[in-house]
């Protein structure tokens, strides 16, 4: 299937850590022939540092600032397939940017689903700043309840449970398809 000039400017991936935005992003891409961008690494390259070193460095207010610059300079462009950062969610002036440049998909899945994805990383520390406590589970726990409600403003919600990352892929294209 290849995006019609009906269809969406972008696609923007939004959930929490670990909910797979940037697998299912690089086959949905990949299925649609469409750029692939991954928020987090454009910020590590343009910054020439990991998004531990930027929270560890100059704070998370610093980081949601230049996530939101970032996110408007990636929107201006049409044909993407975006993975958004987890927080992205939690400012007003970046649901102006995403609703206005593409449709939002809620990659959706539970506290457990999702510990047990990001269990697995062996370069949690470098990724996961802020599962940097004591605590990171309570901490998973309460991220997702704070943003829940933020992330389900997406357009699509898609339930990833149960789901590999290429049928969530197929999912989202299937889901894409029926509204435009």
């Amino acid at each position: 299937m290849v995006i019609q000039n009906n269809s969406p400017k972008n696609i923007f991936l939004i959930g929490l850590m670990g909910s797979g935005k940037t697998r299912v992003g690089r086959i949905i891409s990949n299925n649609l022939k469409l750029k692939f961008c991954d928020m987090d690494e454009e910020i590590e390259k343009n910054y020439g540092m990991t998004i531990a070193e930027i929270f560890q460095s100059h704070g998370e207010a610093y980081f949601r600032d230049i996530e939101t610059e970032t996110l408007k300079k990636i929107a201006e462009k049409a044909g993407q397939v975006i993975s958004t950062g987890g927080g992205v969610v939690m400012k007003n002036e970046n649901w102006v940017v995403l609703n206005k440049n593409g449709i939002t998909i809620y990659l959706r899945a539970s506290v457990d689903v999702l510990w047990s994805r990001i269990e697995q990383d062996s370069n949690n520390e470098k990724l996961r700043p802020l599962l940097q406590v004591e605590d990171p589970l309570g901490k998973m726990k309460e991220l997702l309840s704070e943003r829940t409600t933020l992330y389900e403003k997406a357009l699509i919600i898609i339930d990833t449970d149960k789901l590999d990352p290429n049928n969530i892929a197929e999912r989202v294209i299937k889901e894409i398809s029926l509204i435009h």
